[in-house]
């Protein structure tokens, strides 16, 4: 607790401020010594929003600043989205309003005031947290926590851009490497069809030779048969003329040996042609007998988990409960891990507003779903958990976790009719069980075949495997 600095010749003890307007003050004399060098990163300047959205809904109509009057009465999200440059000023400019801010999240997190105050960062608190209680706080030293942040959050941006490059260099390697064996592939077939093709053609050249070998032994012969005639030309006129005759003959059969060649020749031509189209045509019909039998079945032509893209189910099916232990056996989380292929829906708002409902929303969120990834990165599980988004035009930006699906109901429909339909959308037979103690839920996913499981029993469990 700060007091007032003493008055000039007064030797008595000046009258010790209230906790607000210690801080307030506080607050004033560090901001003559301490700057930032550049505005408050965005993550930590949305913190710092909602921080003073939330104590904004909370303080008399007098003492609101009047600027921010007529946003006092809106819901804290809807305030902190409309409001948001307007609180922020008024956080940068106004001592008092801050010191509110900083009161309050004095309270919150006393472990972590203390800590800045004393000049300790504690190691594993949440960075932007960190830059919003240092601002809003304002101990000595906080503008170069609120640089070391930033830079911190620049290193972790820098790093996901890099692990992003990496990623795409695997993939276009991936590619190359799927390109190179395509290739390898279609080279192997075109070296096999040549090789086909050089067996066929060496087969035509035996031919040829053989018919070539023929040609010239009947040329042989119809030497020998004139060298004969020659000498024989004295013996008679008849045997001359029928040499003759025998010679003409088998000259005819040279020129019909060379025609059938070429006949034979044109036929292996025609012959591969036909083949060619023959299988062109097989192809074509095999295709398009894939398209209509794919056509006649409506095959899908991609698959979804029911999850996902949750659509209007026509009729409610039915599955088989999850039985064994009781409501409130305190072993009933670690009984229904272990059940295979369980998909655990947890009601976000109502688990942290059980636990721990006096954090803003932003840090129930934030410590519900890591939570949920320990569990989900233990057991294994699908896991999805469901907040209440009416009123919003857009969800929260938050830091998604890698093994939960986190959903935001859409504006018109409540984080209740979600959980429902996400149950309904599921296929018989899985085992479900739906975290809430809210009553209506409850009904509703007993009626379709759901396990519930009580908030309070889901925190201890957690608490457990923690």
């Amino acid at each position: 607790m700060s007091a007032r600095p003493e008055t000039g010749g007064d030797s008595d003890a000046a009258e010790p401020l209230g906790p607000d307007e210690g801080a307030a003050q506080d607050g004033r004399d560090r901001a003559e010594d301490e700057r930032l060098r550049r505005p408050l990163p965005e993550q930590v300047r949305a913190r710092v929003v909602e921080y003073g959205s939330d104590v904004l809904g909370g303080m008399p109509a007098g003492e609101l600043p009047p600027l921010l009057r007529r946003v006092a009465r809106f819901e804290p999200r809807r305030r902190a989205r409309l409001a948001g440059p307007q609180i922020a000023a008024q956080l940068e400019t106004d001592d008092d309003f801050r010191g509110r801010v900083a009161a309050r999240v004095d309270q919150v997190w006393p472990e972590l005031a203390e800590g800045l105050r004393s000049g300790v960062v504690p190691p594993a608190a949440d960075p932007v947290a960190v830059a919003a209680c240092a601002y809003l706080l304002r101990p000595r030293g906080w503008s170069e926590i609120i640089e070391g942040v930033h830079a911190e959050l620049e290193r972790q941006s820098s790093v996901k851009e890099a692990d992003e490059a990496v990623e795409a260099l695997d993939s276009v390697r991936r590619q190359l490497d799927e390109t190179r064996h395509s290739h390898q592939a279609d080279l192997e077939r075109l070296r096999g069809q040549i090789r086909d093709q050089r067996a066929e053609i060496s087969e035509l050249r035996r031919k040829v030779h053989t018919e070539r070998q023929r040609a010239k032994e009947a040329v042989a012969r119809a030497e020998r048969a004139l060298t004969e005639t020659a000498d024989r030309e004295s013996e008679s006129a008849t045997q001359v003329s029928a040499l003759e005759a025998e010679n003409r003959r088998l000259r005819s059969r040279l020129a019909e040996a060379e025609a059938q060649v070429e006949s034979a020749r044109r036929a292996v031509r025609s012959e591969r042609n036909a083949d060619e189209a023959r299988l062109r045509v097989l192809l074509d019909v095999l295709v398009e007998a894939s398209h209509g039998l794919r056509r006649e079945l409506a095959l899908p032509t991609s698959l979804d988990s029911p999850a996902d893209h949750v659509t209007e189910a026509g009729r409610e099916q039915r599955r088989a409960p999850l039985v064994g232990l009781p409501d409130d056996d305190p072993g009933l989380l670690e009984h229904l891990l272990t059940v295979p292929r369980v998909h655990l829906l947890v009601d976000g708002y109502n688990v942290t507003k059980t636990g721990y409902g006096t954090l803003p929303l932003a840090d129930q969120r934030t410590r519900l779903l890591g939570s949920l990834e320990g569990l989900a990165s233990r057991t294994k599980a699908e896991i999805t958990c469901v907040f209440d988004g009416a009123d919003v035009d857009t969800p929260p930006v938050i830091a998604k976790p890698r093994r939960v699906r986190v959903l935001f109901s859409a504006s018109g429909e409540t984080a209740d009719e979600l959980i429902v339909r996400l149950v309904r959308a599921e296929p018989p037979g899985r085992p479900i069980a739906v975290v809430t103690s809210d009553r209506e839920i409850v009904t509703a996913v007993r009626a379709a075949g759901a396990r519930a499981v009580p908030s309070p029993i889901f925190l201890r469990g957690l608490e457990r495997r923690g």
